[in-house]
């Protein structure tokens, strides 16, 4: 799996990086044809965005969180496309 990250109006520490790699991780464990990951990580004012595009055999799935903390705000896009990957997950298994 290969992620892509970019930050607009914010540095991508190593640490930061290393958190979204291993939230990534987890979510790889669910489907494991996650071929690539796109991740922006957003800073306005007060609002700390992420925002992310996977692209899965078949698919491409797109989800986006806003929160105060960056931290939050990944863990929230990572709940989201738990859940969507898990949804395309069962729809590929199905046919």
């Amino acid at each position: 799996m290969l992620i892509n990250m970019t930050g607009r109006n914010i540095d991508i520490t190593e640490s930061l990086r290393e958190y979204v790699q291993g939230k990534f991780s987890k979510l790889e464990r669910h489907f494991d044809q996650i071929n690539n990951v796109h991740v922006v990580l957003n800073v306005e004012k007060l609002q700390q965005k992420a925002e992310a595009k996977i692209n899965l055999n078949g698919a491409e799935i797109f989800a986006m969180s806003e929160s105060t903390d960056m931290y939050a705000a990944i863990d929230a896009l990572i709940d989201k496309l738990d859940r969507q990957v898990i949804k395309h997950k069962e729809k590929y298994t199905k046919h």
